[in-house]
């Protein structure tokens, strides 16, 4: 994957997503206040919570990038996760309370097995130490007042699941999954099934939506920077970031009345080529210059809107309109 050379901004104005290797022990908060230092810039956010003890590709979005949040968030995740069986905690993970603890008397094929047989659609129960919310605070508060309250479980799905290495009590294994997976609660299922409790001693996100860990910026080194205009090497610019979702060209004109509310009818569409795309599905419009200008819903297929008679009608409803998205 390749993305263009963003061009020069006053550090303002900046827009986009710069990708950090989160280290362990630090927030996800602490880090994209870090990047707002760093970057003097007042808007920002991450695209999906890493734990504390968490390491990885955290995608921090930046000014007019921040509205592309929701479309990120959703994205799948890669992991590598090294997990300690025998012990059993009220987090899922070594940071919690041991629960209990046990010598794990186990062969490979039988963790092998617990492993695969989590691929596919498996409903999830997220720990109760978690950043969801009840009635508004987050599960995490209401546990450690005493709280026994479950969330409720979720369905997730599992794309892959292999095995690295195995030293007892300690498997290492790497995971591909959905938005919405818990590392930790992988951990402890597994300890279940296999009967001698597990929980969560080390993970790092190597994969967030597009962005693999080679992309990412270590928060050392960006802090050791003093240069601002070196880091801004690494902002990925906002026409880029969502490649796969397809664009219709637009020139300034429409581009400003799109900006000022105009929703396009299926003439203004069939003035501009148009990709393919499905009902239903998000549309990108972008200004001849490489700006990104809105984001959309297609209300039809873009084969009835490049055939249809009646040219008045709404075609795209715009979602998300960039003020100056580079």
């Amino acid at each position: 994957m390749t993305f263009s050379k963003k061009k020069s901004l006053s550090l303002q104005k900046m827009n986009g997503i710069i990708v950090i290797d989160k280290p362990v022990g630090k927030t996800s908060h602490y880090v994209v206040t870090q990047v707002k230092k760093l970057l003097n810039v007042k808007k920002a956010g991450h695209t999906g919570t890493l734990d504390p003890l968490a390491t990885g590709v955290l995608p921090v979005c930046l000014g007019e990038a921040t509205k592309l949040v929701q479309f990120l968030a959703s994205d799948d995740k890669d992991y590598k996760a090294t997990m300690l069986l025998g012990v059993k905690t009220d987090t899922f993970d070594i940071e919690g309370r041991i629960i209990s603890q046990g010598e794990p008397n186990l062969d490979k094929e039988a963790i092998e097995k617990a492993l695969k047989n989590l691929i596919g659609k498996i409903q999830q129960t997220p720990p109760r130490y978690s950043g969801i919310k009840f009635q508004g605070k987050p599960f995490y508060k209401w546990a450690r007042k005493g709280f026994a309250m479950e969330p409720m479980p979720r369905i997730v799905e599992i794309y892959n699941i292999t095995m690295e290495q195995i030293s007892l009590p300690y498997v290492t294994f790497r995971i591909s999954c959905s938005k919405g997976t818990y590392i930790r609660s992988i951990c402890s299922d597994i300890g279940e099934v296999l009967g001698c409790g597990g929980c969560l001693a080390e993970l790092r996100r190597t994969k967030s939506g597009l962005f693999p860990e080679e992309k990412a910026l270590s928060l050392e080194n960006a802090q050791k920077e003093k240069n601002h205009k070196l880091l801004e090497k690494w902002i990925i610019s906002m026409v880029d970031i969502l490649p796969n979702v397809p664009a219709i060209e637009i020139e300034p004109l429409l581009a400003e009345k799109i900006r000022e509310g105009c929703q396009p009818t299926v003439d203004i569409i069939k003035n501009h080529y148009v990709p393919s795309f499905a009902a239903g599905g998000m549309v990108r419009f972008i200004s001849y210059n490489t700006q990104l200008i809105a984001i959309g819903k297609a209300l039809y297929d873009s084969d009835d809107i490049t055939n249809a008679t009646d040219g008045k009608r709404q075609a795209i409803k715009i979602s998300r309109v960039f003020n100056s998205g580079q």
